[in-house]
């Protein structure tokens, strides 16, 4: 019998499929239904998500652990854009990468001068429709990305999040009566993981 998947991918380099497993992962503890099924669809076994979680965290937590934006590159390749982006007084600069799993969206890394990484976070794709957000029902999981909920029901104010790679927002939005309801949104990976009622 061959080697299975996952031992494969232990044994090769780390590819733009682990990384795509790398966020998944984060994103079971909200959603675990919605990960399962991109799992399957990406044809890794739980044990294949799980090692590609593991290498992942030895390569950020290795004393010769490389930059984030260095280890972004070996990954995931050259980004498929470089924009100049001006926020306050310093100038950065937004890098773009596609990813199979989610063809309308991109992982955006924001870098600083000299290579630091600001942001690292999915986004909406240059020139994709944006999701048409009006009332509580459309805020589903895995729909819209912090900018989109931000923007769509403003004005919003940011949460601390329960992780480095999760953001939380606050802000009002009417369910299908009408009526304005406090909601807490959770973020993983800046895509929409659920969403919480408070008053």
């Amino acid at each position: 019998m061959g080697p299975m998947p996952s031992e494969k991918r232990a044994a090769g380099p780390f590819t733009r499929l682990d990384f795509q497993l790398v966020l998944l992962r984060r994103m079971a503890d909200h959603n675990p239904d919605l990960v399962e099924d991109a799992r399957r669809g990406l044809g890794v076994s739980l044990a294949g998500m799980r090692e590609a979680n593991k290498r992942w965290q030895a390569m950020v937590r290795s004393p010769r652990a490389r930059g984030s934006l260095s280890r972004y590159r070996s990954v995931l390749g050259e980004p498929e854009s470089r924009t100049p982006r001006r926020i306050g007084d310093l100038d950065c600069e937004a890098w773009l990468w596609p990813l199979p799993l989610w063809p309308g969206l991109r992982f955006e890394v924001l870098t600083a001068p000299g290579g630091a990484v600001w942001n690292e976070w999915l986004v909406r794709a240059p020139g994709a429709e944006p999701p048409v957000l009006r009332t509580l029902d459309d805020l589903t999981p895995w729909s819209c990305t912090v900018d989109e909920a931000a923007r769509a029901f403003a004005p919003a104010r940011p949460l601390e999040g329960s992780a480095p790679t999760r953001w939380g927002l606050a802000f009002t939005a009417p369910d299908r009566r009408g009526v304005r309801r406090e909601v807490a949104a959770e973020f993983t990976w800046g895509l929409l993981q659920r969403t919480a009622v408070r008053g």
